[in-house]
């Protein structure tokens, strides 16, 4: 083992030995050392994951045997971290939007007794162990770990809707646990092991196995329930919008995208074998990730609640993750992973944005906060950037993710595929400028389908200095402008090692690229429809009323599944459960 390699338990033990102390000391400490506490041990979990990316990239993955239960004659019995590079650039990323994320709640709670501080500890050091783990059991209870502080951050504030959102939130992702230790049983019943590696040889051996394909039905169930892509997905917005604006954050920016990336993980390392899941993957979930991409951004555009809106945009982009997933290509990899980045930077800076409108305006409903953003310029011109590049705009890092998913969607011969990420991004990039517009230059007075969304009255604590607030926000989206083209090369040698740790490439294809004329597309179709929306007062009422009349029923057909009853979300979860056993019957 190298000393470099001697890191990875610190990434996780790290955090969850600060958060012990800080639980155990709470009362003692001043007011703001549980602040800069936190933002350092988040910091310092971002650096050591990039040291190990960077080793990872130049000398081969790493990988760490926990108490020194290396495999003997082939037979794994100890559980490891595998460390390949893009798990730790993941994870490197997921520790920088926790520091920033703590940055904005410095201040946040009246009253401070480290106890946030522990939680956002706890569900850093999950996500990091999510991402690194190589054992499927070891994955399950990270998972749960994940959940159970992700649970608490939801009810955080304990008041009667953070309530019911965190049991929304609660039931649906323990049926995922559920769903995730089935699955984990299948496939130890079948391959007698659990470690990804040993697991995938097991399963190329197998071929066609109905036990396996049911292993991974249940795997890719439980995560797409976390990750939170069509049906599975009516916990997000509930849970959105009650939780803290800082955990909003992490929600978005990292914990649902985490998901997808580990069942990429899981496609390359352990099933790829399996003639089933292949299958699976490039019909069903290219169908699903359409279906979230355009349902989501439908859903945005109609939403006045800033936050629902922000929700359900990520839902949207989840869609665009899934599709690059599904193509099972290194482009469509890749895509995800450089998206995963793109999108976590911009839709962080913008629940960061929402959180500053909640503590100055106190509201965050759209309607309501008409106008009354006057004043506030740096505020409103970061809305803007970040709506544009939520759009689709041809810069930056998520724009260099939608490219590399559009050039895997066109390796597989589906222009539709296109369409639905360019319709997807076009809305959520409205539904953010028309807000923008509406709150800093008080257009819009008239409203359109959003009126008849539901929306909640919220406070946050309104002493803290803006330029605080701001602080993190803009360092987010300043890192989202920041070209990636010229990392395409190295992203490309990371995904190779992604689905082959074992191995160092020499040499890697070059990924897809297609033109820029898909992203100014899309953000054409977001300032046109975001125009439409704040002038509609000024467009003949003929075409109001055409555009109303038909949109109408297309709103009414999505919003009846989003209840906010628990049990009809259980009800989809069925229904998605249902369209993996088609896909199957049918293939």
């Amino acid at each position: 083992m190298t000393p470099v390699a001697s890191l990875a338990p610190l990434t996780v033990a790290g955090p969850l030995a600060v958060a012990a102390a800080m639980l155990a000391l709470a009362h003692a400490l001043p007011r703001y050392v549980p602040d800069v506490i936190a933002i350092l041990t988040a910091l310092g979990v971002a650096a050591i994951c990039a040291v190990l990316a960077r080793h990872a990239l130049e000398h081969g993955a790493l990988v760490y045997w926990f108490g020194g239960w290396r495999p003997l004659g082939g037979v794994v019995l100890g559980i490891g971290f595998g460390v390949d590079p893009a798990s730790a650039a993941i994870a490197s990323f997921i520790g920088l939007l926790f520091a920033a994320s703590l940055v904005f709640a410095w201040g946040y709670f009246d009253e401070v007794h480290a106890h946030f501080h522990v939680l956002m500890l706890l569900f850093l050091a999950a996500m990091v162990g999510f991402c690194l783990t190589r054992d499927l059991f070891d994955l399950f209870v990270w998972f749960e770990v994940m959940s159970v502080a992700a649970f608490a951050l939801t009810a955080y504030q304990l008041e009667a809707p953070s309530l019911a959102g965190a049991l929304n939130f609660t039931v649906t992702n323990s049926l995922a646990s559920f769903m995730m230790l089935g699955g984990v049983g299948l496939v130890y019943a079948r391959a007698g092991v659990l470690d990804f590696q040993a697991h995938g040889q097991a399963v190329a051996r197998a071929g066609h196995d109905p036990v396996i394909a049911g292993a991974f039905c249940l795997l890719a169930a439980a995560l797409m329930i976390k990750g939170a892509t069509a049906p599975f997905h009516f916990w997000l917005s509930d849970a959105h919008a009650v939780a803290p604006s800082p955990v909003s954050v992490i929600f978005s920016g990292a914990m649902v995208a985490s998901a997808l990336f580990v069942l990429a993980k899981l496609g390359l390392q352990v099933f790829a074998g399996s003639a089933d899941a292949r299958a699976l993957m490039r019909g069903l979930f290219v169908g699903l990730g359409a279906v979230s991409a355009v349902a989501g951004g439908l859903m945005a555009w109609r939403q006045r609640h800033l936050k629902r809106m922000l929700a359900f945009s990520t839902i949207a982009h989840l869609g665009v993750m899934l599709m690059g997933l599904a193509s099972l290509t290194a482009t469509g990899v890749a895509g995800l992973v450089v998206y995963f980045v793109g999108h976590g930077l911009v839709k962080g800076a913008l629940f960061m944005l929402a959180g500053v409108l909640l503590a100055t305006g106190q509201s965050i409903d759209e309607l309501r906060l008409r106008g009354r953003g006057r004043g506030q310029w740096a505020t409103g011109l970061a809305m803007a950037l970040a709506g544009i590049l939520l759009g689709g705009a041809p810069w930056g890092v998520l724009d260099t993710g939608t490219d590399l998913v559009h050039a895997a969607a066109g390796g597989l011969a589906r222009p539709w595929i296109a369409a639905a990420i360019v319709l997807g991004a076009g809305l959520t990039g409205a539904a953010v400028l028309r807000a923008c517009g509406r709150i800093f230059l008080g257009l819009g007075p008239q409203a359109g389908e959003e009126a008849h969304s539901p929306t909640d009255e919220e406070t946050e604590r309104a002493d803290r200095p803006l330029w605080l607030m701001l602080a993190p926000c803009l360092l987010l989206l300043a890192l989202a402008l920041l070209p990636a083209e010229a990392a395409r090369g190295l992203v490309a040698r990371a995904v190779a090692m992604l689905a082959d740790p074992s191995a160092i490439p020499a040499r890697v294809p070059a990924l897809g690229r297609t033109s820029a004329a898909l992203g100014w597309a899309s953000t054409a179709l977001s300032l046109s429809i975001a125009a439409f929306a704040l002038w509609r007062e000024r467009l003949p009422r003929l075409l109001t009323g055409v555009a109303d009349r038909a949109t109408r029923p297309l709103f009414g057909v999505l919003k009846t599944p989003h209840s906010g009853l628990v049990g009809d979300y259980v009800a989809w979860i069925g229904v998605g459960l249902a369209a993996f056993s088609i896909a199957l019957a049918l293939r």
